[in-house]
């Protein structure tokens, strides 16, 4: 009766595979004008498939129960009660079995087999046993333990203060990483004077590859540019002033316009290591003073550049930085 019901379980499979294949072949066919048609066609056939498969396995399960109660009808004829008994009794299943072993209890009906002698005010103890999960968590802490300290204490495994420095390392390169998206956020208003010699140096190098053909290597001035190291200024001085002049430019005076080429941050170190070095440095050969008399410290506050506050006075040649 089992190879019955096995062979009639895969004959009803059988007959369900040409049913799923027509439903698949109908929602793949078709052409683009007609897709929602056809996709409402292989909706309902799938809908379709599914309602026969739950059926079939309904009458697979109803055929099961058939093929049972026929198998105990012979078993109770043939007058083997203890086997008609047992084959009633439903198997345990797989986690009624793991919870018995994980936790080894003992049913009430058996308890006076593991009770003490000894009461206290009518109270008697169970001898019971200490529950196999419990002993299996505290036998693997041990066995963690061992291992952590051989690691951690005897081999080479990093120290708490070796975990504590790879964190703010971490961390350090996270607050580096929004730093630098803070940086492109700098403009002419939020700019500040950078004094740290990292920074003043990226400053130097930028200078010396983009602006040294007009302004000279020390910032002297030549026939293009002017003298960046005197307190006169064409465009205002003071890093706010110079950072709006190497970002914008003076396309009329030949200065070109840098926010294309250099990112903010890198204006930023430029303009810094004019006015922080190159301000004030006296070199060799420099050029004539052009523009007004300002001081860096009398601009910080971003004021009014010289030309701005006299508007009728002619400039002369530009400062590009």
């Amino acid at each position: 009766m089992k190879n019955r019901s096995i062979r009639i379980k895969v004959s009803l499979a059988l007959l369900l595979l040409p049913l799923v294949s027509f439903a698949q072949d109908a929602g793949s066919a078709g052409n683009p004008q007609n897709f929602w048609e056809n996709a409402f066609g292989s909706i309902v056939l799938l809908a379709g498939a599914i309602v026969v498969l739950a059926a079939l396995i309904a009458i697979v399960k109803l055929f099961n129960i058939i093929v049972k109660m026929e198998e105990l009808r012979v078993l109770r004829e043939k007058g083997v009660e203890e086997i008609v008994e047992k084959y009633k009794q439903p198997e345990e299943s797989w986690w009624k079995k793991f919870m018995k072993s994980a936790t080894q209890y003992v049913p009430v009906e058996k308890e006076e087999d593991i009770m003490f002698d000894h009461e206290y005010d009518g109270i008697r103890e169970l001898d019971n046993r200490l529950p196999p999960w419990w002993l299996w968590m505290f036998y693997a802490s041990i066995i963690f333990a061992a291992v952590y300290w051989t690691y951690y204490h005897i081999a080479d495994g990093p120290s708490l203060i070796d975990e504590y420095n790879k964190d703010m390392e971490v961390a350090q390169a996270k607050i580096d990483e929004y730093l630098a998206t803070k940086a492109d956020a700098i403009d002419e208003n939020t700019v500040t004077l950078l004094t740290d010699e990292e920074s003043l140096a990226m400053g130097q190098s930028t200078f010396e590859t983009l602006c040294m053909p007009c302004h000279g290597m020390n910032g002297e001035g030549n026939s293009i540019g002017p003298n960046l190291t005197d307190d006169y200024w064409l465009h205002g001085c003071g890093v706010k002033n110079v950072f709006k002049t190497i970002k914008n430019g003076v396309i009329e005076k030949g200065m070109q316009s840098w926010k294309d080429q250099l990112r903010p941050v890198e204006i930023q170190r430029v303009a810094s290591y004019i006015v922080f070095k190159l301000h004030g440095s006296n070199p060799e050969n420099a050029k004539e003073p052009q523009g007004e008399l300002c001081t860096p410290d009398e601009a910080e506050g971003g004021g009014a550049t010289p030309a701005e506050a006299n508007p009728d006075e002619a400039p002369g040649e530009e400062d590009t930085e």
